[in-house]
């Protein structure tokens, strides 16, 4: 099918969040070094969108990826490995001549915060995604259509596809965005990160860090981020420790609501934000955990999934960014980009502690498995 279109009614209850993008097989090193040391890999999974995707079906959601994989061994990894999470992979397409994008990392230097990734995706089955070959009614389908800058990268067809569903247009699920700046897939392209501001504009809730778009964009500080953002109804400025910033117009900030108004939640918004943000923002500041950090990777993802829980429920901005940070935690403290959440009433008591309980919250590895009253949750 060629074009957007709006799904029924009743496909429009199949899905809380429908997430589009490439993901790829990931080789992970089995010692640490240099990538021209290391003698062999073990197998796993990557990418943004199919980890927000696992993370909000692992959180109780029903989520959905889209993406196109290559018809060989590794895309079958990679749709059976997703759809173990409890992921619908169902409208996932298979190209019979490119193949599934790979790539190689290895271990983080914890001296240094940096290690070696070697990218194989170039003409790639994903990159081939254009607005004639992607199904729009399923895409269309949920109440959240979540997308990210990386896949406008890959490719003119994909960036193509990318204005397509990031249009304004009646019936549009809320469209959530993640910049995900990846300059190594910016060089050398006929386009530049400038129109990662440009889908921003036009998306209904944002996730940008403050690193990413100073160095996309040459914008430093939460408050220039909004003033060149202003049209999406909640802007996300991830600021690393010092926690995040919510930018948002017409919801409500107080700390607590209930989960009844979560049925509608996504449409009411998508709503307001069709309408104009406005000028009538609420600032919502809510610092970043206390983490005994295993891994510093997908913990991005993990928060946007965080967040996007939360606004399927209906909870006020700073529960949103809470759970966001809770999710992020739950990453953090394990080697991979995956792993379990907390369980929704463990998350959901954590989220209700006082400003100075939560400033003091400690968490380490197996945090999630624990109960309030366990060791691995430790307040100083």
């Amino acid at each position: 099918m060629s074009g957007p279109a709006a799904g029924t009614a009743d496909a429009a209850t199949a899905a809380d969040a429908v997430c589009l993008g490439e993901s790829m097989v990931t080789f992970l090193p089995s010692q640490p070094g240099r990538l021209a040391d290391v003698p062999s890999f073990g197998r796993g999974i990557g990418g943004a969108e199919s980890n927000v995707a696992c993370a909000l079906a692992a959180a109780g959601h029903r989520a959905a990826w889209v993406g196109r994989v290559g018809a060989d061994g590794f895309g079958d990894h990679l749709v059976e490995t997703i759809a173990s999470y409890g992921v619908d992979t169902s409208a996932v397409r298979r190209d019979p001549v490119r193949p599934t994008g790979i790539y190689f990392r290895t271990a983080t230097d914890r001296g240094t915060d940096t290690h070696e990734v070697a990218y194989y995706r170039a003409g790639s089955a994903a990159s081939a995604m254009s607005p004639a070959n992607v199904p729009y009614e399923e895409l269309f389908a949920g109440r959240i259509l979540h997308l990210s800058g990386i896949t406008a990268a890959l490719s003119g067809d994909c960036l193509e596809l990318m204005r397509e569903l990031t249009a304004a247009r009646p019936g549009r699920p809320l469209v959530s965005f993640d910049v995900n700046h990846r300059p190594h897939l910016w060089r050398g392209g006929d386009a530049d990160a400038s129109v990662l501001l440009e889908l921003a504009r036009r998306a209904d809730l944002v996730f940008v860090g403050e690193d990413e778009a100073e160095e996309a964009w040459g914008i430093v500080g939460a408050e220039a981020i909004r003033a060149a953002v202003p049209e999406p109804s909640v802007l996300v400025v991830k600021r690393g420790s010092a926690g995040a910033t919510v930018f948002a117009s017409g919801l409500r900030p107080g700390p607590r609501s209930s989960n009844a108004q979560g049925a509608g939640v996504a449409a009411g918004e998508a709503e307001k934000a069709a309408a104009g943000a406005g000028s009538g923002d609420t600032v919502t500041h809510v610092p970043a955990l206390h983490v005994d950090v295993v891994a510093a990777v997908g913990a991005g993802d993990a928060f946007a999934a965080g967040f996007l829980s939360a606004t399927l429920r209906g909870l006020p901005v700073r529960d949103r960014a809470r759970h966001g940070h809770l999710m992020a935690a739950a990453v953090l403290t394990v080697p991979g980009d995956l792993t379990e959440p907390p369980a929704r009433d463990h998350a959901d008591r954590l989220v209700a502690l006082d400003d100075d309980a939560w400033g003091t919250l400690r968490l380490g590895p197996g945090w999630t498995a624990a109960d309030r009253a366990s060791e691995e949750v430790r307040t100083p």
